[in-house]
């Protein structure tokens, strides 16, 4: 019995459909998002093979070469980039890698429309076939560019070298309405063209249209928005693979666009619900952004330092110990000292937890897997809502390299561009330590009042040095 290779590709596809989907669901828990990587790259692996084995009779040997080398050199770039960024880069290599994915869907539309017209008949010109692929190729690359820009912009937020602050000019939300609306008669006069030269024509001003569309919606989002931009392009990035999927009659890329899609979008509600944002805000560039102070709200109070020796003897004191990590203790590596410290304290019979911020750091999930990666118990870190009720009974709050996360102007100033945003109420706990080098703000550019309060102590310097310095006190406090 002969089994045709389409029909091995189908149930392939399939097969790799169902792992990508297991992979999604593995990748909700920290306790399981090993294995759902696992599954994810299998899912990719029997995608790529499938693909590449059902090119057709009429492909040549010296194309299977050219992308085995290609997939080789590809593989190796992974590789080395994976090993070398660091976790405080890895939103940065994020948003880079949804830039990629953006690319890829305007060359396949490019490449895609030119072997169409290439073989198209006059006959067929106003046919339903012809003008649904030439829709097809339109929306994959007017979404895949604005996604390639975007992303490229916010990795350039992200890694400081644009930009933190929203770059509002005035109308432009009109401006990019007009954008859209011109795209759609481009569209139209883009399905009637009747040679290759003036579709070509109206699909680059298209393309230069949406460059501008993506430039602009990036850079009117704030740094404190970050993260959710982040989840954003993460779900353009799969409606750009879907749309190409749709162009290259590829029905795994059209269920993989649409997972990473959809899961995308659903995680960036759950971040703008979590930041008190609109989604529509965001998505369309700021639209009714946060209000933005006129001048800098007088903070009451003064700064108190301490040392480490006296952190130290306060942590013996307490029983119940809350520690906030953010972006701070990423950049320092100091969750492996964390970890450590923690050990010590429950050892002594107190109780310990981690409070984290759904933003906290520049990527969703990005404190977690700092904590995993230091083999901090799954058990221990807790969710900013399960927190929250129960600092007013918590004798020390430790908030190791976090900022706008616990502001309290997020509830107070509302002329705060992070007013409305859910945050950690540090200040409710009996002694806060916060762990900072300086008394700079943070990402969201407004200064912090906690750090003023009665209340509040400011520890200077590196995290993982004063973390150091703070379990080799605990250690002499212990062989005393």
């Amino acid at each position: 019995m002969i089994i045709d290779i389409k029909v091995l590709q189908t149930a392939a596809y399939l097969f790799a459909s169902i792992l990508f989907i297991l992979s999604l669901g593995g990748l909700s828990s920290q306790e399981s998002a090993k294995r759902g990587v696992i599954y994810g790259m299998a899912g990719m692996f029997i995608a790529i093979a499938s693909t590449v084995a059902g090119l057709g009779e009429g492909v040549k040997a010296e194309a299977y070469m050219y992308i085995g080398v290609a997939i080789g050199v590809a593989s190796l770039i992974g590789i080395v980039v994976a090993r070398k960024v660091e976790m405080t880069g890895m939103p940065q290599l994020v948003a880079i890698l949804h830039s990629f994915v953006g690319l890829a869907a305007v060359l396949v539309g490019y490449g895609s429309y030119m072997d169409h017209m290439a073989h198209i008949t006059p006959e067929e010109l106003q046919e339903a076939p012809h003008i649904i692929h030439l829709i097809e190729v339109f929306i994959g690359v007017f979404i895949g560019m604005i996604t390639f820009v975007g992303s490229i912009i916010a990795w350039g937020k992200l890694d400081g070298k644009i930009r933190s602050k929203p770059l509002l000019i005035p109308g432009r939300h009109a401006i990019n309405g007009l954008m859209v609306v011109a795209c759609f008669v481009l569209c139209y006069f883009f399905c009637n063209a009747e040679s290759i030269e003036d579709g070509m024509m109206y699909l680059y001003i298209m393309t230069a249209i949406s460059t501008y569309i993506g430039f602009m919606m990036v850079m009117a989002i704030g740094g404190a928005d970050m993260p959710v931009v982040v989840s954003m392009l993460n779900s353009y990035s799969g409606w750009a693979a879907a749309a190409a999927g749709f162009m290259l009659g590829n029905d795994l890329l059209i269920v993989t666009g649409a997972l990473v899609g959809s899961s995308g979008a659903i995680l960036s509600i759950i971040m703008c619900k979590a930041m008190n944002r609109s989604f529509i805000s965001v998505i369309s560039g700021g639209f009714g952004d946060a209000p933005v102070a006129s001048g800098e709200r007088e903070i009451v109070g003064e700064v108190t330092a301490t040392t480490h020796s006296e952190v130290a003897e306060l942590l013996k004191e307490a029983n119940n110990i809350v520690i906030v990590p953010g972006y701070g203790m990423a950049v320092a590596k100091a969750q492996y000292p964390i970890h450590d410290l923690v050990q010590r304290l429950q050892k002594q019979g107190k109780k310990v937890c981690f409070a984290i911020h759904p933003v906290a750091g520049r990527l969703p999930g990005h404190m977690n897997v700092l904590l995993a990666e230091a083999n901090v118990s799954y058990d221990i870190v807790l969710e900013m809502d399960e927190v929250n009720d129960d600092l007013p009974e918590t004798d020390v709050v430790m908030v190791v390299g976090a900022n706008d996360i616990v502001n309290p102007g997020a509830l107070e100033d509302k002329s705060s561009p992070i007013y409305g945003m859910p945050v950690i109420e540090a200040w409710n706990a009996k002694q806060v330590i916060v762990m900072k080098r300086s008394m700079a703000t943070g990402y969201a550019g407004v200064q912090n009042p906690l750090f003023f309060k009665d209340n509040t102590d400011m520890l200077y310097g590196d995290a993982k040095d004063s973390i150091d310095k703070i379990n080799a006190a605990i250690n002499e406090a212990a062989l005393v």
